[in-house]
């Protein structure tokens, strides 16, 4: 009789195809020019468009988000693909590069292919994060893509969209498995790994990567400071931080979970904070009829309810929310506002990943910026204040990838540049120019005309050389070196 294979030897036997599969197939791939690579991408901005409402009954039904967070995820979605698209060509000419002799030297910089690349993407965008492929294909590379297990429809459907609009489907290969069963297989057989998940997660998958020397992007953990100046717009500041905290029911790497507001506004603030989170609408229903959808699973919503559940009983106060609204769904729990929390406790240092902020009053923007600075996460941060020079100064000190003045996230994460972690929120970029280009590897080729560096004849080592530091103070003088 022949053995049966277990359940992780028969994912590894697939990890082990894909990459073979997309070996084969990247050459080929690679070849094209980089605006023929553009045109399949192209096509599935506007698929994903024209079957919105399909794409958006998809990811409702599999991570219960409201539909207007759904379609917000659908345009990113659509936006990252078609700047990548219609940009790659431009990112990926060759450059000239200065020589070291003018006119004698020609160099010319190459952004090549590094081969096949892992993309591992989490539960909660699983639409907009598997579009992360996007700039690694455009890149010339062929694709490994292990999606959250919870979530693959969405990703899938992506992939079958691309594939119809003209991707070839070998460069694209998704595999499927545990991390415990084909996590280490993913990272050994690829040439480069993009990762978005959590910070202890993202932690082994670098040290693995640095093994074999290669490199890695990692968007990770997040604890997210909202910085509230006295000077600010409440009636803009309200709507964009109940935005901020509760969108995606708080499943959002750069959300914010902590708000620090000038003792001076705190109680209109938290006035209005409060009323215009009671009037939230919950549900996990198709349809715009909810404002917070629901929580991933039973897991994620233990986790928020034990750390709601401890910040209080170290003496946090609930000024809304703070429980679970079964009625609404199973997993939704309600937006949550606590006060009185102690910086050092649980719910102000560790992400909750929910929707849990809390609000805590300070004095001077020094203070603001200590109160913000003080975590390990530097993901996402966020300044309200009418007076722009003095909110530019306090986002200037915050430490973060990314700040956004009078926004919470939206502005900096939907503008064409780079996005990514500081600290233990992680490293590499996506968006913009580094989110195409870290999935390649530079070359340079360097051609030498008429002349070289060796000593011409005739002249002794020591005039050779005073010839040389001739040359360069010559170079420095009309600034081209």
């Amino acid at each position: 009789m022949g053995q049966t294979l277990s359940d992780s030897e028969l994912s590894l036997t697939r990890v082990a195809r894909a990459f073979a599969t997309a070996r084969q197939a990247q050459p080929g791939w690679a070849d094209r020019p980089p605006g023929e690579r553009s045109e399949p991408f192209l096509a599935l901005a506007d698929l994903l468009l024209e079957r919105r409402e399909s794409v958006l009954d998809v990811l409702q039904d599999e991570t219960g988000k409201a539909r207007a967070n759904a379609l917000e995820e659908l345009l990113d979605a659509v936006l990252s693909i078609s700047w990548y698209a219609r940009n790659a060509a431009r990112l990926l000419r060759p450059r000239r590069r200065p020589g070291p002799l003018p006119v004698l030297s020609q160099t010319r910089e190459y952004a090549r292919p590094v081969g096949v690349v892992t993309v591992i993407t989490p539960w909660n965008y699983p639409l907009a994060l598997a579009a992360d492929v996007v700039p690694a294909l455009l890149a010339g590379n062929a694709v490994v893509h292990k999606p959250d297990g919870q979530t693959s429809r969405s990703s899938l459907l992506l992939r079958e969209y691309a594939v119809e609009a003209g991707l070839p489907p070998q460069v694209w290969q998704p595999v499927f498995g545990t991390a415990s069963q084909i996590g280490d297989a993913v990272v050994d057989g690829a040439d480069f790994v993009s990762f978005t998940g959590s910070t202890a997660a993202g932690r082994r998958i670098a040290e693995r990567a640095a093994r074999r020397l290669i490199g890695c992007s990692l968007e990770l953990g997040g604890k997210n400071p909202m910085i509230i100046l006295d000077d600010a717009d409440l009636d803009r500041v309200v709507p964009a931080a109940v935005r901020a905290c509760f969108g995606n029911a708080g499943q959002l790497c750069i959300g914010i979970e902590r708000i620090y507001v000038q003792r001076s506004i705190e109680p209109e603030f938290l006035r209005r904070f409060v009323t215009a989170t009671r009037m939230l609408r919950l549900g996990t229903g198709r349809g715009y009829t909810a404002d917070v959808g629901s929580l991933i699973s039973a897991d994620q919503l233990d986790r928020v309810r034990g750390m709601v559940d401890r910040a209080v009983a170290e003496g946090a106060q609930i000024a809304a929310g703070g429980r679970a609204e079964p009625s609404a769904g199973p997993y939704v729990y309600e937006p949550t506002i606590l006060t009185g929390a102690a910086p050092d406790s649980e719910i102000v240092r560790e992400e909750v990943f929910g929707p849990v902020v809390t609000v805590q009053p300070f004095d001077t923007d020094d203070e603001a910026v200590g109160l913000a600075n003080d975590s390990r996460y530097g993901l996402n941060a966020s300044v309200f204040g009418r007076n722009a020079r003095r909110a530019r100064s306090v986002a200037g000190r915050l430490e973060a990838g990314m700040v956004n003045i009078n926004e919470g996230y939206g502005t900096g994460y939907g503008s064409a540049a780079p996005v990514g972690g500081w600290k233990q929120s992680g490293t590499g970029r996506r968006h913009g120019r580094q989110g195409l280009l870290q999935f390649t590897r530079s070359q340079i080729i360097a051609q030498q005309r008429l002349i070289g560096f060796d000593p011409v004849a005739g002249l002794s080592s020591e005039r050779y050389g005073n010839l040389l530091v001739t040359g360069v103070k010559a170079l420095r003088r009309l600034r081209i070196r």
